[in-house]
């Protein structure tokens, strides 16, 4: 049987605390570090030092855990108690391996940003550079799609850090290695906080030149995890030239240049620049609108880094696990020029 954060916690829920009668997992007792590593579990408790029923609550969660999880879990002696008085130990830095440490961005769902993502790695990694892809997009993971990798299943080295699958010379993490992607992912914002942080800072990634951080759509608890978690060299902004998506465009990009934030902002991406027919390679149909992207990048002082456009070939790349810059074709090209400017601004 695959483990799984979501059955922990349900197993957690039939644990009540005897002083309030509300079960363990309401009451924001369990800390959102939970690990498994083959059968075994761990994860803290967070209590006071001083409560007389920390001993019992962890019998009881690990009581809890073989019952309504499995009588072969390895849980006895793996639930630590966290006291919430103890100071916050200051972690050096993160990631020290790695050279250029890149977000991708989009103000809105269904732009294409994991596809410019997933290519823009692939033509980084063509140039030669050492290149890793974090899937940060904890509620829609689609990065291990498009690269054929969907049963891949990381495991941890000797030193206990998770390592990344790869592909295509590509080091890749994400959350869809871990949960059933069949399922809806419903997890409170803290949990997938502690899920990004622990990809980010308990993985083997080794030296890298560049480290491409595949966010979520919108502006959520995960990017501002992400910023507080390590330093960014900068952002890419994605979107398509429809109105409404330019919109939610400038929202992201006014996000990394907030005083709190202060991500410097790469450039903007316009994904669906315009139709190209196989059989009419020449020919252009700007279904999506004409220039909307190069538009804004113009009001913001932002570079345009490229315009990809849309082909049937990229929708078949992401579905058969071969991203469109592995090929060669108008668009590859497109993905190749944009990563050549990323290579010359880092």
């Amino acid at each position: 049987m695959r483990l799984y954060p979501t059955l922990i916690i349900d197993a957690l829920k039939h644990v009540n605390h005897p002083a309030t009668g509300k079960n363990i997992v309401e009451m924001g007792i369990v800390e959102d570090n939970i690990r498994i590593e083959g059968n075994k579990v761990s994860f803290s408790l967070i209590l006071k030092s001083t409560d007389p029923l920390a001993k019992s609550l962890v019998k009881a969660s690990e009581t809890a855990i073989l019952t309504y999880v499995g009588s072969d879990i390895d849980i006895k002696g793996n639930i630590s108690i966290k006291n919430p008085e103890q100071p916050t130990v200051t972690q050096e830095e993160p990631l020290k391996g790695v050279k250029c440490k890149i977000a991708v961005s989009s103000g809105k769902g269904g732009v294409g940003k994991s596809t410019v993502t997933s290519n823009l790695a692939v033509s980084l990694a063509k140039m030669g550079y050492k290149v890793g892809l974090l899937d940060a997009d904890i509620f829609g993971p689609s990065i291990p799609k498009m690269f054929g990798i969907e049963d891949a299943v990381p495991y941890a080295n000797e030193k206990g850090l998770i390592l990344p699958i790869e592909k295509y010379g590509i080091k890749i993490l994400s959350i869809g290695f871990f949960v059933n992607t069949q399922s809806a992912i419903v997890w409170r914002g803290a949990m997938a906080s502690g899920a990004i942080k622990q990809m980010l800072t308990e993985a083997d990634w080794g030296e890298l030149d560049y480290l491409l951080i595949d966010l979520p759509p919108g502006t959520s608890d995960i990017h501002l995890t992400v910023v507080q978690t390590i330093k960014l060299n900068g952002a890419i902004v994605v979107s398509t030239p429809q109105q409404v998506a330019l919109a939610d465009a400038v929202r992201g990009i006014d996000m990394f240049q907030n005083d709190k934030i202060n991500v410097p902002v790469l450039g903007l991406v316009e994904n669906m620049a315009w139709f190209t027919p196989k059989e009419l390679p020449e020919n252009k149909y700007y279904i999506l609108g004409r220039g909307g992207v190069e538009k804004l990048a113009n009001e913001r002082d932002l570079p345009l880094l490229g315009q990809v456009p849309i082909v049937q070939s990229i929708c078949d790349g992401g579905d058969t696990g071969v991203p469109v810059s592995m090929t060669e074709n108008i668009t590859a090209k497109a993905f190749d020029e944009i990563a050549e400017k990323i290579a010359k601004k880092y």
